[in-house]
């Protein structure tokens, strides 16, 4: 498990017919905590307001491995797997465990940044991309 975690409660809100965290919200918390990794490293709302630029996803993937109950508390990481060297192209796994440290679920998302301006794909600005490089990093992760 990485080294930086983020919690969440399993709200009432979130639970399907069958009485277990819908797969949508999977989804959901797996932005949350890319959101929360990238706030940790100075890529908050502001920074991506000034520069005209946001994150887009180019697939999310969603692997199932156990039932997460109502009322649980799940601890969910953001490592990247894979990133080009200038950051504009990358790759984030998340796990998501319950809180008797089973593993519940892996989401494999692919991404880029979005200029909101032109509607194309953009490249940070070189001191950005330096950071966005000390995000937590996958065991396996590769530059590429």
């Amino acid at each position: 498990m990485s080294n930086i975690t983020y919690s969440f409660k399993i709200l009432w809100s979130q639970i399907d017919a069958n009485q277990h965290l819908r797969h949508s919200a999977y989804a959901d918390f797996g932005a949350q905590a890319r959101v929360q990794a990238l706030q940790n490293i100075g890529f908050d709302m502001a920074t991506f307001q000034k520069l005209k630029i946001g994150p887009i996803l180019f697939r999310e993937e969603m692997i199932y491995l156990r039932e997460v109950a109502p009322n649980d508390i799940i601890t969910i990481t953001a490592d990247l797997v894979k990133c080009r060297q200038d950051g504009s192209r990358w790759s984030i796994k998340h796990e998501v465990f319950r809180s008797d440290g089973v593993k519940a679920a892996q989401i494999n998302v692919d991404g880029a940044w979005l200029d909101l301006v032109q509607r194309k794909l953009a490249v940070l600005p070189e001191e950005l991309a330096e950071k966005f490089m000390t995000l937590p990093k996958d065991e396996e992760f590769v530059v590429g």
